[in-house]
Formats: C-alpha cells, sequence, structure tokens
C-alpha cells in the first residue's frame, strides 16, 4: 500500500518529509516529492506499486491503488488538488488543519499527527475539492436478480475467480488462510491459476483456525506457514500493534495482533497477500443477523458494509502496510461486490445458514468441514478468546477502570481490555483531541 502525504503551500518539503517519514512502512521501493504553486506533496510506494505509480504520477495522480477497485487519490490539477477515495474505504486518507491553518492530508494518522488535534477521516466514496465535500457513490440496496440459485452461484463464482486472477502478477503471491469458509474460497482460486503458491495461518497453540487451514492448505496444495503463538507474544506485539492500527476498539484490537504477526511472517516469503474480507458484510456471515428481521437484513447489510472502513478493512490496511505489503481483496471488487448485493437476502441467509450461497458455489472444492464451517471471528478462531481480556482484567483495577472509563470526548469504554488498549494508544497519540475519524465495534465485531 503507498502513502500519500502533503500540504496545500509551497515551500513544505522538510515536513512532507517527515510525515512520510512516519508512515514509510508502506513505501520502501520509491519515494518523490513535489511542488506547486500551492501544494507540496509527496508518496512513497514498494515495489509490487513500481509500474502503476509510475503511470499516475505522469498524469499528476498521487494514487494508493493496489487494485483497480482500491483507491486513495490525490488529483493535482492546473488549478488546485482534489482529494478523493474508492466507495468501500479499502485506502485510507484523513486531513486537517496545522497550527499554520494549513490543509494536509495523509494516508495515516500518524503522518498528521502530533502537528494537527483535530483529523477528519476522508469518508469512503467521497471527494474533497476547495473546502467542497462531495458524496460520490456509497454501496447501497440494489434490485435482486430473480435468476435461479445455481445459476447465480456458477456466476459468482465466475466473477470470484475473474477478480482473483486479475489480482495476481508476477510477484509470488500468498494468502492469509484462518480455514474460515471465505479465506479458504480465495486460496483455492489462487490455487487454480499458480503452481506454487503460500498460505500463512495463525493462532495459540490447538487453536481451530490451525487444523481447518491445515486441512485446507494439503487440499489445495499450497506452501504452507503455520505460525504458533503464545499469550506472552500477543502481549509484547501490543503496543506496536496498536500504533499500526490507529485505534483502541478492543475487538478490533483482539483480531489485529493475530493478524499482524501474521503479516509479519508473511513478509518474510512474499510481497502481495490475498484476504477473505468484506464476504461476511454481503453473505450475512455473522450469527447476530440469523435474529434480524428478513424484511431488514438489506438494510443491516449495507449498515455494516458502510462500517467497513474504520474496521476490517483498516485492519487489513494496517497489518499489511506495516510490513510492507499490498494487500487484495477480491470480494470488494466491484464486479463481485455488485453482483452479491443483487443477490436475494434468502440465498444468503436460508434455513439458518449463513452465505448459503457462496457455499453452494463452490461445493466440491473444498474439505466439507471447510464448506460447512460456521463463522468464527478471527480472534476466536486464532484461540485468543478472552485470553486479552482476563489478562487485561489483572493489569486494571477496579478503582482505575471506574476512574477512566470516561473519555474526554464523552465515549464510555467498554472493558478493561479496552482501558488496557487505550492507554497505549495515548502513549503515541495523546494530543489527538478529535476521535471521530475512529471506528468502534458492534455486533459484527471482524
Amino acid at each position: 500500500m503507498a502513502g500519500i502525504a502533503g500540504i496545500a503551500s509551497k515551500g513544505n518539503k522538510e515536513s512532507v518529509e517527515r510525515m512520510l517519514g512516519r508512515i514509510s512502512h508502506r513505501g520502501k521501493a520509491g519515494k518523490v516529492i513535489n511542488e506547486t504553486d500551492d501544494l507540496t506533496i509527496g508518496i512513497i510506494w514498494n515495489q509490487a506499486e513500481q509500474n502503476s505509480i509510475r503511470n499516475f504520477l505522469r498524469q499528476g495522480i498521487y494514487s494508493d491503488s493496489g487494485d483497480h477497485f482500491r483507491k486513495a487519490e490525490v488529483n493535482v490539477e492546473k488549478q488546485g488538488f482534489s482529494l478523493s477515495r474508492d466507495d468501500l474505504g479499502i485506502a485510507p486518507m484523513y486531513y486537517g488543519l496545522n497550527k499554520k491553518g494549513e490543509f494536509c492530508f495523509a494516508s495515516e494518522v500518524k503522518a498528521l499527527s502530533p502537528e494537527i488535534a483535530s483529523i477528519n477521516e476522508l469518508l469512503p466514496g467521497h471527494s474533497l475539492k476547495a473546502d467542497t465535500l462531495t458524496a460520490n457513490s456509497r454501496p447501497q440496496k440494489l434490485r435482486p436478480l430473480i435468476h435461479h440459485p445455481d445459476e447465480i452461484a456458477r456466476e459468482l463464482r465466475r466473477r470470484l475467480d475473474e477478480s482473483v486472477k486479475a489480482c495476481l502478477s508476477s510477484i509470488p503471491s500468498g494468502c492469509w488462510l484462518s480455514g474460515g469458509l471465505d479465506s479458504s474460497i480465495i486460496s483455492a482460486l489462487i490455487g487454480k491459476h499458480l503452481n506454487t503458491f503460500h498460505t500463512f495461518a495463525i493462532g495459540l497453540q490447538g487453536a481451530p483456525d490451525l487444523e481447518y487451514a491445515h486441512a485446507v492448505a494439503s487440499f489445495i496444495h499450497s506452501d504452507h506457514h503455520e505460525i504458533t503463538v503464545t499469550l506472552k507474544e500477543l502481549v509484547d506485539v501490543l503496543p506496536e500493534v496498536i500504533y499500526h492500527l490507529e485505534s483502541f476498539d478492543s475487538l478490533l484490537v483482539r483480531s489485529a495482533v493475530i493478524n499482524f504477526l501474521a503479516g509479519k511472517e508473511a513478509s518474510g516469503f512474499i510481497s502481495e497477500v490475498f484476504s477473505g474480507e468484506v464476504s461476511d458484510e454481503l453473505f450475512a456471515g455473522y450469527n447476530y443477523l440469523k435474529t434480524v428481521d428478513a424484511d431488514q437484513l438489506d438494510d443491516e447489510l449495507i449498515h455494516l458494509i458502510r462500517s467497513l472502513h474504520h474496521t476490517a478493512l483498516q485492519r487489513v490496511d494496517r497489518c499489511s502496510s506495516a510490513h510492507g505489503m499490498v494487500a487484495h481483496l477480491p470480494f470488494a471488487d466491484p464486479e463481485v461486490f455488485n453482483y452479491a448485493l443483487q443477490i436475494p437476502v434468502r440465498y444468503k441467509l436460508l434455513n439458518g445458514t449463513e452465505k448459503w450461497i457462496l457455499r453452494r458455489a463452490f461445493e466440491g472444492e473444498l474439505p466439507e468441514n471447510v464448506l460447512h464451517r460456521p463463522k468464527a471471528k478471527f480472534w476466536e478462531g486464532g484461540g485468543v478468546g478472552e485470553l486479552l481480556g482476563n489478562f487485561a482484567d489483572g493489569k486494571i483495577t477496579d478503582v482505575e477502570f471506574r476512574k477512566k472509563q470516561l473519555l474526554p470526548n464523552g465515549w464510555r469504554l467498554n472493558s478493561k481490555e479496552e482501558l488496557l488498549y487505550y492507554l497505549i494508544f495515548k502513549d503515541y497519540y495523546s494530543e489527538l483531541e478529535n476521535l471521530s475519524w475512529m471506528g468502534r465495534s458492534g455486533k459484527s465485531s471482524p
């Protein structure tokens, strides 16, 4: 994932250099800093993005766009410039005013902090030009298909396969493989196109994900890497994870800890990694959705999809870019995504089976126990469970929790675990006053 930083005035190369330095993990292969009459802007990138970045720069575009559907861009025009972000918010972008009153922007919050106390997120599907914020497009309900479910399943499989194929390059690739349905499907599709590719599974000793991932890897003949971690390793890496994640949301951090360590391991073998994110939101993968009235399910899925940018998609971005990798999310491809939005919800949640149509589309292509595996949240499947919560209970006293539970901005922390993460977060971002850009997990925690 490329890193972008800029200040809306001339003569700020040193400042932009410092901003890029704080997000240097996003690009080690190349860097450009340029000036116009009213802008100083820079971009860094990794080897996998070299050609696309160079092509964009020739057009005056500074773009974080690992795929054709992932985009956070700054378009430098003859008069001024504009920021824009993809419909889902796969690629991040933040902005604010520095102490001089200059407009600043960057790919991560840490590039803007500490000079800017009040930071805003450029929302998905929005563009910003000359103080005018425009909503271009957001995911919404589409007219449902009337085809037979078998026809829908075949078309869904075809589109996913095409998306995976389009993301593949000559650079060694792999997939984060939890052994759940989504990552297993993506891994299996990669195996249709590559003779050699890597899969990475992580968890504590005896974690369910390790067992299921091993079964999938054996089935699809991937070069499989199994990472077994301990509670101590999870605790030790928390500061680094929270610094990169830019969040203290407890459920998001739980998932990010093992995702971060899996990313670290993967970066020693590949520079591009695939992920199964976005599937649960498209195909009703969360257990609580079974209690939602059928006529409200579409609306609830749209709500989940619109919240992805500062939960699961933020986790994927940070856990890949922290280690210099580009992440591919085939389920977020508009050819897949928009088609999925047209699939009737009765085929997504059928007779109590979540993601029914997706399972139907890949019958015979995965081990049966994986094809029909119930949803396990990332931190649950990895065996993390309540371990970090229990650790926090032993570190934070009841008195301290009551004293610090209410934050200056009015937010109320949900647990001692979240307070532990907040205290770590404040070590890095103590000057931030506005936290409206930060998401907080709900029932569908990643």
